[in-house]
């Protein structure tokens, strides 16, 4: 479920997240969350959960129903693996694979930086799903959300490219960059910058003849 935890002003969400909750957050909503949630920035890891979903073998570890772009760094104390940094990646890299890792593992939750394209902003409207835009350059705000490491898959690829799932508690702030209605921030901006483009270049031109 998802609350109003007042932690500065984001809702807090537990993973897994079902389709209702997704389908009840806003686009540009502030959030943190809580729970397990899987990441890699590896492009063979990407291939190979796209080959499982085609069919060919299974998942080394279970998505429940959310997946990040994003890299760590970890290290052992105590027993436990933590982390001395996350940092998200950009999504739209991946791109060509996401649709249909979204409808076969209904992911509710993806996320990462940049955005995504507008396949894969259908594919999450379909199975009820989000994307959360994690900001570039916040590494140190974002690992104090991050709580430890659980387990990991395809251990035969370096710590980046594994499939790792972590125990986050106040995650974020991340904002809802597409919502499960179909809406996304980044082609509200794209829309926006192509209406004010003749103006921009109207005004340079005045300013060429000027010069």
């Amino acid at each position: 479920m998802s609350s109003d935890r007042g932690e500065g002003g984001a809702t807090a969400v537990q993973l897994p997240m079902t389709p209702d909750v997704a389908r009840g957050l806003r686009l540009g909503q502030r959030v943190r969350l809580h729970g397990e949630m899987t990441v890699t920035v590896g492009w063979v890891t990407h291939q190979r959960m796209f080959a499982v979903a085609r069919g060919d073998g299974v998942l080394p570890v279970p998505l429940n129903n959310s997946f990040l772009h994003m890299g760590t760094c970890c290290y052992e104390a105590g027993g436990r693996i933590l982390p001395h940094y996350v940092n998200p990646t950009t999504s739209t890299r991946f791109d060509a694979y996401l649709p249909t890792l979204v409808r076969r593992f209904s992911l509710t939750a993806i996320g990462g930086k940049g955005g995504v394209g507008p396949d894969v902003v259908a594919a999450l409207k379909d199975v009820g799903g989000v994307y959360f835009s994690m900001p570039g350059g916040a590494a140190p705000a974002l690992t104090s959300g991050v709580v430890e490491r659980v387990r990991t898959g395809w251990d035969d690829l370096i710590e980046q490219f594994r499939l790792s799932t972590f125990r986050v508690d106040g995650f974020g702030p991340l904002i809802v960059g597409v919502d499960a209605h179909g809406n996304s921030i980044y082609e509200q901006l794209a829309i926006r910058a192509n209406e004010r483009l003749p103006a921009i270049l109207q005004e340079l031109e005045r300013r060429r003849q000027q010069s």
